[in-house]
């Protein structure tokens, strides 16, 4: 699916059966049930070339994770990824060798990062095998829809920074 360099692509990241690993992909479940105009949502399990083959062509892209970076369960993490190489910090948790935080610094040398690049990193608790997500990051993930459709209300395209 290509978009044109004016949509907007939000993706969110994850796997389903894996807790808080998840949140990435119910808060795009959430957001499919709104409609805004020249706006994308996927699902991706977070394998880092499909990632970038998803975002090509995109003006904007959003991508939503679970980190484990040591911060409390539920923080959200928000970057700029166009202007700010991701933390390494957020690079210490991913079920492939090849995550979101190394897609985004491989096209960031590549020079192919969408012109507008944000990422909600939202601090999970548990990581073992099951379905569902633990209380502190069920409220992340509503923040991180909430905050979202904010965004696309108001313009169109997700702030950077």
């Amino acid at each position: 699916m290509s978009l044109r360099r004016s949509g907007t692509l939000v993706i969110g990241v994850g796997n389903a059966f894996r807790s808080d690993d998840a949140v990435g992909l119910i808060v795009a479940q959430r957001l499919k049930q709104a409609s805004f105009d020249n706006v994308t949502v996927r699902e991706e399990s977070g394998e880092g070339a499909a990632l970038i083959d998803a975002w090509h062509g995109a003006g904007a892209v959003v991508l939503i994770d679970a980190v484990c970076s040591g911060a409390e369960p539920g923080t959200v993490h928000r970057l700029d990824a166009q202007s700010q190489p991701v933390p390494a910090k957020f690079r210490c948790y991913s079920t492939h060798a090849f995550g979101v935080a190394e897609a985004i610094e491989l096209a960031r040398a590549l020079n192919q990062l969408p012109p507008v690049c944000t990422v909600y990193g939202i601090e999970g608790k548990s990581f073992t095998a099951g379905v569902g997500l633990s209380p502190e990051v069920e409220g992340a993930a509503q923040q991180v829809v909430e905050r979202v459709m904010q965004d696309l209300r108001e313009n169109g395209l997700p702030h950077s920074g």
